[in-house]
């Protein structure tokens, strides 16, 4: 039997302080859903958040959000103002100074408050950056995964070219190594270990291929190849030779009439290849009566007519539809090169079309395609060029689907705009000669495509970069549901039914989507995620949009339907926690009910969900025990114990931390707290720990200390309010408390403060940081006293280390 203690109420002034500031970041959140990574994804701020959060601290709210520490760093893009009114400013995640790659942050404000936050931020420790591996080395393992014949830097001629369309000189093909931090795709697609890798853009002229290759830094393996390039099959893309009879821009030349025009952004511009694989040996289309019926000839040369239309009617549907200026929004020209072929020696007509990351390129074809300038393909391969832009979506496994899927929704959604008659749902039906069409999104089954997510035809290989042009039938099929709606059966056994909200309500969401919320790496449940905030926004919550995104979600695999109010994730993950080392403090004894469990230390983590759940019911009072195991001497630790009562997998909703205090007693502990009646009846977590840092949460690992997860088990009852939490236990008295933490004096203080820790021991680290958790330079440390005569007014932090614990403290420099 443990020996039980008398109880006092123990709550210190720096205990209140922070356990006001969890509450009041509760209170903040309106929703947030959380990625695989046990990081999140989505964070909604409510009334309350909104006030506290202003665009202008945009900064602060990611590093309080995402628990950055000195080692994060998230430095501020781009910033844009939708037509809603919202203003979206990116930032990019940086280790220690290097880029990781693909992961990006987005903080969305309007009215000069704080709406959301979305990305992908990776939580990295302890990663090497400095390479073994010298970019010379690194460049010659690239340019061997590559294995071209010739590149575009020894091409004289597409250098010089390269230099006068960018009008610097110093502008080349030839790579330049960056070092960076991305993940190693060959191990796990999606969630491969990260590594410090050389990148390399690698423009190939034979064959052609442009992409990025990353090379470890330590290894000089290649870890990914994310293509810059995208085509549209393995054998190559879908165009067409005809538009019919259109309407076009053109300028007048030496001769009459070529096909250039500069109205639309910085002008459109198309080229006639001569079938060779060189840009700056291209010549122009020229006619003499801008009557251009003669180019219908043997050799295709209407197909440039096609191409030409092609790039006016999506710059103007971007335009008038989704008020976006050319694919980069900044009225970027757009080129287009026809009659291109890759290899002119082996008498084959080149069966693709590609964005290059620069300009567009058709072949004529051969045994699969006619010349491949159709609308759609135009749209679509124009459409990666946006996509580049915004999402910038790694061209790999689901991201790469997504990246696919979204050029076959402009791809739709163009052809819709300016020929309403063609078939909408099929992609390159135009110029397929053996298929009825290359990918059908109203049934991607037929064309070998899986409409459900990992359900019938989805691909699990390596090949086309994890099948991003097979499974992107998934988004097509959910955007063509959105719009059209049905109800049936998935490859999954789940029922459906979706109320379709028309081609235009679905395209304003799906482009939100891209370019707002996505991120480089983001999967098919974050487009999920993205979407359903992309309808809120536009539509409002619980608005038939809304609900229909949702419900054709579900139609094709990813998460359930609408339940009415809010869309948790589809699969409840909940965050990781865990102390790093239990050398000196861990949890030895919990209580809630019937739950009772005496341990030693268990390594910084314990599971004991599947241990028998106690009943606790809603709008009771219930108590529960506990207390920690310590080494040597008892010190100040940091109690927080949650329960996830809405069962939506994060704990910090309101009300769902409910004991946080700290003590110094190895004695048993007890807190009060009341059950709402709005938590969800059935079973949920609970999640103990205790830590040496008081700034440790829910989600997070930490240095000292443990964490231990329950499971209990939630009945119904009356309607309560969530009540207050209260820590009480045998404390030591108030002196002996102070005796075992970090004093510092004076406080306030104008020159120098002095420190003093347990024992007098000596300092072996001092850090310090300021209001928004940055470190600070400038304060000097010599026995035991820190000179802040240099710093700002306002408050700081101190982190003292006596070389086993790190003591935490507040001082105010006047």
């Amino acid at each position: 039997m443990r020996k039980q203690y008398s109880t006092a109420a123990l709550l210190l002034l720096g205990t209140l302080a922070a356990t006001t500031a969890q509450a009041q970041d509760a209170a903040r959140i309106k929703a947030k859903v959380m990625g695989p990574d046990n990081q999140p994804e989505l964070v909604e701020f409510n009334a309350a958040g909104k006030a506290s959060y202003k665009a202008a601290d945009a900064a602060l709210v990611l590093r309080q959000q995402l628990a950055l520490t000195d080692d994060d760093q998230l430095r501020p893009g781009r910033t844009e103002t939708d037509q809603l009114g919202f203003t979206h400013q990116k930032f990019a995640q940086f280790y220690k100074g290097v880029r990781v790659e693909h992961a990006d942050y987005n903080v969305h404000a309007k009215g000069g408050a704080v709406e959301s936050i979305s990305g992908d931020f990776e939580k990295i420790k302890g990663l090497n950056t400095t390479p073994a591996l010298k970019e010379a080395a690194a460049l010659r393992q690239a340019l061997a995964k590559v294995g071209a014949r010739k590149y575009m830097w020894q091409d004289p001629a597409e250098e010089a070219g390269l230099k006068e369309q960018e009008n610097d000189q110093a502008a080349t093909y030839a790579p330049k190594g960056e070092l960076v931090v991305v993940r190693d795709s060959r191990r796990d697609a999606e969630n491969g270990p990260l590594v410090l890798a050389w990148k390399f853009n690698i423009y190939a002229q034979q064959p052609v291929s442009r992409a990025y290759i990353y090379v470890d830094a330590r290894t000089g393996e290649v870890v990914l190849q994310d293509n810059i390039i995208k085509h549209a099959a393995a054998t190559g893309t879908f165009g067409t030779r005809y538009s019919g009879t259109v309407s076009s821009a053109t300028e007048t030349t030496t001769g009459g009439y070529y096909l250039r025009e500069f109205t639309r952004g910085s002008g459109i511009e198309t080229y006639n290849a001569r079938k060779g694989n060189s840009y700056t040996a291209a010549v122009d289309f020229i006619d003499a009566d801008n009557s251009w019926t003669e180019y219908n000839n043997a050799n295709f040369d209407n197909a440039a007519l096609d191409a030409h239309w092609g790039a006016q009617s999506t710059y103007d549907y971007f335009k008038n539809v989704h008020a976006r200026n050319s694919y980069n929004n900044a009225g970027a020209k757009i080129k287009s090169y026809v009659h291109f072929d890759d290899t002119p020696s082996d008498g084959k007509g080149f069966e693709n079309a590609y964005w290059n990351g620069s300009v567009m390129t058709y072949g004529d074809g051969d045994t699969r395609f006619q010349p491949l300038t159709s609308l759609d393909v135009a749209a679509h391969e124009i459409g990666h060029a946006v996509c580049s832009s915004t999402a910038n979506l790694t061209y790999s496994n689901e991201s790469g689907a997504l990246n696919e899927g979204f050029s076959d929704i402009w791809g739709a959604c163009v052809e819709y705009y300016k020929a309403p008659s063609k078939q909408t749902w099929l992609i390159g039906e135009d110029i397929d000669k053996v298929r009825p069409a290359l990918r059908s999104m109203s049934n991607p089954n037929a064309e070998g495509q899986p409409d459900t997510y990992k359900g019938t035809s989805w691909y699990a290989g390596t090949g086309d970069n994890g099948g991003v042009h097979t499974n992107s039938g998934v988004l097509n099929h959910w955007f063509y549901r959105l719009t059209v709606g049905g109800s049936g059966t998935n490859d999954l056994g789940t029922a459906y039914s979706v109320t379709g909200i028309g081609i235009d309500a679905a395209a304003k969401i799906a482009y939100r989507t891209e370019s707002v919320y996505l991120t480089a790496s983001s999967n098919y449940a974050a487009a999920r995620t993205y979407s359903i905030q992309s309808a809120k926004d536009l539509y409002g919550a619980g608005s038939a949009q809304e609900i229909a995104v949702t419900n054709a979600w579900s139609a094709v695999g990813v998460g359930a339907a609408y339940s009415g109010g809010s869309t948790p994730p589809a699969t409840v993950t909940y965050c990781t926690s865990k102390g790093s080392s239990v050398a000196y403090e861990w949890i030895d004894y919990v209580k809630l009910g019937t739950l009772a469990r005496t341990s030693a230390a268990d390594g910084g983590y314990y599971n004991g969900t599947a241990l028998a759940a106690p009943s606790i019911g809603a709008g009771t009072s219930q108590t529960v025990s506990f207390s920690a195991g310590f080494a040597g001497t008892a010190y100040t630790e940091y109690w927080k114990i949650y329960i996830d009562y809405n069962k939506n997998g994060v704990f910090t909703d309101a009300g769902e931390l409910v004991v946080s205090g700290s003590s110094s007693s190895a004695a048993t502990l007890s807190g009060t707290f009341t059950v709402p009646t709005t938590a969800k009846t059935g079973t949920t977590r609970m999640r103990v720990i205790v830590s040496d840092n008081s700034a440790t949460t829910s989600c997070n690992s930490y240095s000292y200390g443990e964490t231990e997860d329950y499971t209990v088990n939630i009945t119904g009852g009356a309607a309560l309010a969530a009540d207050s939490y209260s820590l009480t236990g045998a404390a030591t008295p108030l002196g002996n408390e102070m005796a075992r933490t970090l004093e510092v004096y004076p406080n306030p203080a104008t020159n120098a403060v002095r420190l003093v820790l347990p024992g007098n021991a000596e300092a072996t680290s001092v850090v310090l940081t300021d209001i928004r958790g940055v470190r600070v330079s400038g304060a000097s440390y010599s026995n035991g006293t820190l000179n802040v005569s240099s710093l700002a007014k306002g408050m700081y932090t101190l982190s003292v280390s006596d070389g086993q614990k790190v003591f935490h403290q507040r001082f105010v420099k006047e």
